[in-house]
């Protein structure tokens, strides 16, 4: 991707996979002279954490105030001594919700199941990314793939990225007063306030929290696909939509809207994979196209509407995204952009994926067609327990 799209007040590149995301992100960290904030999911104590991890190190050495927020159940093997490196570095490090485990299913213990996977940095309230990356490699060293996982993310210059860094600050805010309890109208020198999203005609930044933006980027989805006249592309890694947006699709499907799916086709997470499968057959008995990805793993969440709408971000469509998780996504209605993304989704799904024919279920095993009822029926279970039991 070499592509820069002026979309209103702000200049937008769109950069495909670990390769070309992390080479910018560095460059942007070490450019910073006034502040940086990071939030992601899964921060690995590899190669690509080094790189990152020293990056945010020098700028700290050189008075750049530094703030990075890890979720505590997806970073959870970062090493101790990593983050007292990063701290004695004079880098600042919270974290979301470390007390989780997995083995308690009580209602209360499993609402900590609300974790924050977001993937942001904005670097003086100037430059900004939203994305699906994790600061981790994406090259897969045990495999036979090129490249471990199969993802986009966006970097944002201009009036967005105000935008971005205030929901950062608004989190951060909100999680020093929980971890250090303080409660106060002002933390760290800014004002604690409910985050808005960036309205423009052209570009919004959504956001998914469980307080004023349940739905916010669903919703997004919901009115791009209504909206939609010839085409729906989607790609995501952990595809289980609800009601309403299967029969969005089923709906664009029966007034003419070509609908293609990219999902995974490797198993990375037993739960999601098979789960997905059990609504492939009233997916491609919709006349909805499904192919899956091959090449390695898949882990892009963006959509292309007409070749004039596109989002990419954290959010998969699944219940754990769309219902439980801290996210964020960027939706731009700009064919310029849209097209870049477009292109390279059907470049993959052309030479990286397979379809999946409507019957072909047929030729599963009867092991992976239990796998897939055992595992619907799970997600349908954790989220009902969760009090949203209708929205699967």
């Amino acid at each position: 991707m070499t592509g820069i799209f002026k979309v209103a007040k702000n200049q937008l590149m769109l950069l495909q996979n670990g390769a070309e995301f992390f080479p910018q992100l560095c460059a942007d960290i070490e450019a910073a002279q006034h502040s940086i904030y990071l939030e992601t999911y899964l921060f690995a104590a590899d190669d690509i954490g080094r790189l990152v991890a020293d990056a945010l190190q020098h700028a700290a050495g050189r008075g750049v105030m530094v703030r990075v927020l890890l979720d505590g159940y997806g970073s959870a093997e970062l090493p101790k001594q990593w983050v007292d490196e990063l701290r004695a570095a004079k880098v600042e490090v919270q974290w979301y919700r470390r007390d989780i485990s997995p083995f308690t299913f009580s209602r209360s213990r499993m609402r900590r199941l609300r974790r924050l996977h977001r993937k942001l940095a904005v670097m003086d309230n100037k430059v900004a990314f939203v994305g699906g990356i994790n600061i981790t490699s994406d090259v897969c060293k045990d495999e036979n793939f090129s490249a471990c996982r199969f993802d986009y993310a966006v970097r944002v210059q201009g009036a967005v990225a105000q935008q971005i860094q205030g929901a950062m600050l608004h989190l951060w805010g909100i999680v020093s007063w929980v971890n250090f309890r303080r409660r106060s109208k002002e933390i760290g020198g800014f004002v604690l306030g409910r985050p808005k999203h960036a309205v423009d005609s052209a570009i919004t930044f959504l956001l998914r929290d469980n307080v004023g933006h349940r739905r916010d980027i669903e919703s997004a989805y919901l009115k791009a696909i209504a909206r939609a006249q010839r085409e729906i592309i989607i790609a995501n890694a952990y595809f289980l939509p609800g009601r309403a947006f299967r029969l969005a699709l089923k709906k664009a499907v029966r007034r003419g809207v070509r609908v293609v799916l990219l999902l995974q086709g490797k198993v990375e997470y037993r739960l999601q994979h098979y789960a997905t499968h059990a609504l492939y057959d009233q997916l491609l008995a919709a006349k909805i196209e499904i192919y899956e990805y091959q090449a390695s793993y898949l882990h892009a969440k963006v959509a292309v509407v007409d070749g004039e709408w596109a989002t990419v971000g954290s959010s998969n469509i699944d219940p754990f995204s769309l219902l439980l998780a801290r996210e964020a996504n960027l939706a731009i209605h700009d064919p310029g952009f849209a097209g870049e993304l477009r292109a390279s989704l059907l470049t993959a799904i052309a030479h990286d994926a397979v379809r999946i024919e409507e019957g072909s279920n047929v030729s599963r095993s009867w092991i992976d067609r239990l796998s897939a009822r055992i595992s619907y029926g799970l997600v349908r279970w954790v989220i009902g327990l969760l009090g949203y039991g209708r929205s699967i």
